[in-house]
């Protein structure tokens, strides 16, 4: 069937789209060889729970597989986003502790989002760990390096870190901002205001160099943030955003409450 559609197609030079579901873990249901046949393949996704939905090229035989189009699912139905950046904030008039924003990169886009993080006595024998939008693998993995590297007394509390507007941030770019906003709802203090922070985190406490971040950086400024924290050797920056280079963990904590 996959083939005479093909074949229709190019005879008569008219575009077709296949529409085929996915399965649990992600891929195209039933047989492949409708993958091979097609030029494009795009991939609808999204949080039952978000507005946004994502469109995004899984293949793309003419063009390149790194864009990504950004859609609002409202009760109008499904309208595009030319800038989504705004989804993930919250506007609020005060800082608040536990909270810092990073900036991903979906394709080619990049993002502005912000983590929340909630540290609190727990009453429970093992205290709970909780995530939303965020590789729970990960952030454990976070909240150890901080508790050990960077001295953020975390034993015996729940903590619960989650992204705003449902996005969810899989790259380890966001490592950086998840610990400082655990660091800050630790201690109860919060960040300084217009401050974003970008890197990736490794076990021995170390800050590492992400890719992109001249493209982060540049959005950031955009929406009027003005101060960065991103990993030490990251080029060249936009004009009127305060750097702040960082090689370890505990350094950065330290220098966003200085």
């Amino acid at each position: 069937l996959g083939a005479t559609l093909i074949a229709v197609a190019k005879e008569r030079g008219i575009a077709t789209v296949l529409v085929r579901h996915v399965t649990q873990d992600g891929s195209i249901a039933g047989p492949r060889v409708i993958e091979h046949l097609v030029d494009v393949v795009l991939q609808f996704e999204g949080e039952r729970h978000s507005r946004l939905r994502l469109v995004r090229a899984i293949k793309n035989r003419y063009g390149a597989c790194d864009e990504v189009g950004c859609f609002d699912l409202g009760e109008q139905g499904i309208v595009g986003l030319a800038d989504p950046s705004g989804l993930f904030l919250t506007r609020r008039h005060e800082a608040v502790p536990g909270t810092c924003v990073t900036v991903a990169l979906e394709g080619r886009r990049p993002m502005v989002a912000e983590v929340q993080s909630l540290v609190a006595r727990s009453t429970l024998a093992t205290p709970r760990r909780s995530t939303s939008g965020l590789d729970s693998a990960r952030v454990s993995m976070v909240l150890a390096v901080a508790e050990r590297r960077a001295q953020v007394t975390l034993a015996g509390a729940d903590i619960f870190v989650a992204t705003v507007g449902g996005v969810r941030l899989t790259e380890p770019a966001g490592d950086l901002a998840v610990a400082l906003a655990i660091a800050s709802a630790a201690s109860d203090r919060p960040l300084p205001a217009g401050l974003v922070a970008v890197g990736e985190v490794g076990l021995a406490g170390e800050v590492r160099r992400v890719d992109g971040v001249e493209r982060r950086l540049a959005e950031a400024a955009r929406l009027g943030f003005t101060h960065a924290f991103v990993p030490s050797g990251s080029g060249r920056v936009p004009e009127g955003m305060r750097i702040t280079e960082v090689d370890d963990l505990r350094h950065a904590i330290a220098g966003a409450f200085r």
